[in-house]
């Protein structure tokens, strides 16, 4: 779209400089050729802004693909990578500190009135009409405080924001997972439905045939009629429920809202992907919160250290030049100069300030008494995580071999009932009992492997194998 306009702009283009230069037969043909080889040019960067625009989207919606998209675009993530830039020019703020200052001031200064003094009894003033000064500074800093924390925390600051960039991510990579496999719950619902609406449809006609023939009466092809109209409301059900779920997965990948979701799946491999490991123990420095607390550790004592470092003096050297220029007459103000010059090391020594020093020192050090105390409650959560999931894990894997075994049984009954049907040996009724345990077994099935799946999930993440 972009590449045909451009390229009707331009023709126009051509064409009205052409009948500009009419009657100039070469000066045409060379400015025609001139903007038709710009044309050329211009055009594979449309194309490549029309496959950049074509390549944000997913031609097929894998859980990986749906993952990896989602890293890269979900709005979250992308605010915890700003985050981290921010971070690394503030550290650049801090840092610069380090560095020689170096500054220069300028003044300009009229004495209306000049300052008297008295002297051997009489008043003298003192002072001239007219003058200026500039002043070049340059401190540097030997000592400080503040400055050290942040050349010596700068690493483990760095380390924190990169941690809670990937938090992020392993929260979003499960939000993903379970909506992708919700998602799936409900594509086989649908196609359950849309089997079911088939074999009601079969048997609504076997019971409408025999009706005609006179072996039964209405009441069978009536029943078959109610049951393909529940088996529809069923079908329509899971597609509006679709959309919603597929809104919601889209709003996790930070995937367009216009755009369309072609979910794509290997359920054998979805079935092998089931099987875990069960006898694992949990590896608290797996976990990224743990890996959290202990940078928050490691910032707590540099907040130590730096409430001590208070009883130090600050060390600061510091240097001027001045060039100085005084006159009564404004017209001779830089005729002479008289310039000045000094050189210093400023030591401050903080003697007694009320005791807010050695507050400050208890406080950092209940700080950290207080964060070993977070680390002795992550464990007992995640411990408690851990059985609370494997437990979920165990239970839907239980349930799912169980459902598993009633679909296949499910299925051998609706075949068998269906053939003595047809040759008069069952009821209708006992086939819609049968058709009903067929689609309940079905759905049962898929939504206990999905579960199981999705009990997975949480496994791997109480267990720290999921990092980003």
């Amino acid at each position: 779209m972009k590449r045909s306009i451009t390229a009707t702009l331009l023709k126009s283009f051509i064409d009205i400089v052409a009948i500009t230069f009419t009657g100039n037969e070469e000066k045409k043909r060379s400015l025609v050729k001139l903007l038709t080889f710009a044309l050329y040019l211009f055009c594979p960067f449309s194309l490549l802004s029309q496959s950049v625009e074509k390549d944000s989207l997913l031609a097929e919606v894998t859980l990986k693909n749906a993952i990896n998209y989602a890293i890269i675009h979900q709005p979250q993530i992308q605010q915890s990578l700003i985050d981290e830039q921010i971070l690394e020019t503030t550290i650049k703020t801090k840092l610069a500190d380090w560095y020689p200052q170096i500054n220069f001031n300028y003044i300009q200064q009229e004495n209306f009135l000049l300052q008297s003094t008295i002297i051997g009894g009489n008043a003298v003033k003192l002072g001239v009409n007219h003058s200026t000064a500039g002043q070049f500074t340059a401190t540097q800093n030997i000592f400080n405080r503040d400055v050290l924390l942040a050349s010596n925390s700068k690493n483990d600051i760095r380390l924190q924001a990169r941690q809670a960039t990937s938090n992020n991510k392993i929260d979003l990579v499960v939000g993903v997972s379970k909506a992708y496999y919700d998602i799936l719950a409900t594509l086989q619902l649908i196609k359950i439905s849309e089997s079911n609406i088939l074999r009601v449809e079969q048997s609504l006609k076997d019971a409408y045939n025999q009706y005609k023939a006179g072996v039964v009466d209405k009441i069978d092809y009536k029943r078959a009629t109610i049951s393909l109209n529940n088996s529809k409301a069923n079908k329509r059900s899971g597609e509006e429920l679709l959309k919603a779920k597929l809104e919601y997965l889209k709003s996790l990948m930070g995937y367009p809202a216009s755009a369309n979701l072609n979910i794509v799946y290997d359920s054998l491999q979805m079935e092998n992907d089931i099987v875990l490991d069960t006898s694992q123990v949990v590896d608290y420095s797996a976990r990224i919160e743990y890996k959290i607390l202990s940078t928050q550790k490691n910032l707590l004592q540099y907040n130590l250290k730096y409430n001590k470092w208070s009883y130090l003096p600050t060390v600061t050297a510091s240097g001027a030049y001045n060039l100085n220029f005084q006159s009564n007459s404004f017209n001779s103000l830089y005729a002479s100069s008289f310039p000045s010059s000094f050189a210093a090391i400023n030591i401050g020594i903080p003697i007694f300030q009320g005791g807010k020093r050695m507050a400050k020192v208890q406080a950092a050090e209940l700080d950290i008494q207080r964060n070993e105390l977070d680390f002795a409650n992550f464990k007992s959560t995640v411990n408690l995580g851990y059985a609370q999931a494997l437990a979920i894990y165990k239970s839907s894997l239980l349930n799912y071999n169980a459902l598993k075994e009633n679909l296949n049984v499910a299925k051998e009954v609706y075949d068998i009932i269906q053939l003595q049907y047809r040759s008069g040996i069952k009821t209708y009724l006992e086939v819609i009992a049968s058709e009903i345990d067929l689609r309940a077994s079905e759905i049962s099935y898929f939504t206990a492997l999905y579960q199981l799946l999705a009990s997975k999930v949480d496994v791997q993440k109480q267990l720290g194998q999921i990092n980003y």
